[in-house]
């Protein structure tokens, strides 16, 4: 890294070096592109505010986290970092990730993370109820991607991922018990939920039913779809904990995200097994 006045200079190679070994509560990384630049392409997890209307937004950004910002090629972000310096941001908790999004050899996301699946007219305890179901609808996927399995290993490892939605879900459940008199048992509320909606936005019944119709579909195709919905999954929680602020909701979020980032990389480690 080299310092500079205002800021620190950072790869994409050393960000994820830093986002592997951090929680998702100590950072945030910012887009500062244009809206049409970041749905045609964005890191996960990033929050779009793009460099024109940036001043206005500083504030909302905890002066306790470190700050990443992107761009195109780095000219943006290098001028983000020089706002953020003179709103009173420490050089030593601002990044410009130098090269831009030319330079990121990541998995990428399209579109806008799929926030449309809550209500932001909820309270904390309506989302976090929402939440749940979106886990159990997750877990319903592993449990159906079980058959594409190659090899009894593997089998081993998405029952794993499936009992750790499951698990994201008891998470939920600590936060969301807090925002009502007389909660019911996680097992009896876990077990009402349909688990129709993936954390994609798209209809589980769908998604299976797209699986089961292609006749020629891998195990590396099924891995890849399974990776994508982990990747949209973090993409959702990351930037709803950024748009709902301080409280129970976006503590929730984040401990959300730090787990489905440890899923991605588990994912990930299946690939190539055809």
């Amino acid at each position: 890294m080299i310092e500079q006045e205002e800021f620190t200079e950072i790869s994409f190679e050393e960000f994820e070096q830093y986002q592997a070994k951090n929680k998702e509560t100590d950072f945030v990384v910012v887009d500062v592109r244009q809206e049409q630049e970041y749905s045609a392409g964005h890191v996960p997890g990033a929050k779009l505010i793009p460099l024109n209307v940036l001043g206005s937004h500083l504030s909302e950004l905890a002066f306790d986290k470190d700050l990443f910002f992107y761009c195109r090629s780095g000219a943006r972000s290098e001028v983000a970092g020089i706002m953020a310096a003179e709103s009173g941001r420490s050089p030593q908790k601002t990044y410009n990730i130098t090269g831009g999004f030319l330079s990121y050899q990541g998995h990428s996301l399209e579109g806008f993370p799929r926030l449309q699946v809550f209500d932001y007219q909820e309270s904390d305890g309506g989302l976090l109820y929402k939440a749940m179901a979106l886990e159990k609808a997750a877990e319903l996927f592993y449990k159906t991607i079980l058959s594409f399995a190659p090899e009894e290993k593997y089998s081993a490892s998405i029952e794993q991922l499936a009992k750790a939605e499951t698990a994201h879900a008891r998470t939920i459940y600590s936060y969301w018990r807090k925002t009502v008199e007389r909660p019911e048992p996680f097992e009896t509320l876990y077990g009402s939920f349909r688990g129709d909606i993936l954390e994609n936005g798209q209809p589980l019944a769908e998604v299976t039913a797209r699986l089961h119709a292609n006749k020629e579909i891998s195990w590396t195709d099924v891995i890849e779809m399974a990776l994508r919905v982990e990747i949209q999954a973090y993409d959702l929680y990351r930037n709803m904990a950024d748009r709902r602020g301080q409280g129970d909701a976006q503590d929730a979020f984040l401990s959300i995200a730090q787990m489905e980032k440890s899923h991605m990389k588990l994912v990930a480690e299946m690939l190539g097994s055809d």
